[in-house]
């Protein structure tokens, strides 16, 4: 069973920057696409970027490209979002999900991942 644990939000102002981890277990990683995606309150969940874990494709939304990069490290199982010049549209709750097949590489439609954290919120004040 795939579990994705989220971690690293909090409370920043414009400027600052923060680093999400997930932390992935109950699978090995290597043909999955990770995504990260965000759902401010009243609006649909969000794509942010996605990366495929053994190919490094990367895929970042028009927001975020420039200013967030997504990683993993192999050794721990685990996917980064590193967020800096954040804003105040930037705050929502961040999700991590995953899916199983390098055909998802770039996808950005969260209908397409199968497997979801429970989410960290990242608030960002002006």
């Amino acid at each position: 069973q795939v579990e994705l644990v989220e971690s690293g939000g909090g409370v920043v102002q414009a400027g600052d920057s923060l680093r999400l981890s997930c932390a992935a277990s109950g699978r090995t990683f290597s043909s999955y696409t990770m995504g990260w995606f965000r759902q401010a309150p009243g609006k649909e969940r969000e794509f942010v970027a996605t990366l495929y874990w053994s190919g490094g494709v990367t895929v970042y939304s028009d927001s975020v490209r420039g200013r967030f990069t997504i990683s993993r490290d192999n050794a721990k199982n685990t996917v980064y979002l590193q967020m800096n010049s954040l804003k105040p549209e930037d705050t929502a709750v961040y999700y991590c999900a995953a899916v199983l097949g390098r055909a998802f590489a770039r996808a950005t439609v969260a209908n397409d991942f199968n497997y979801w954290g429970q989410g960290t919120q990242v608030t960002v004040s002006s």
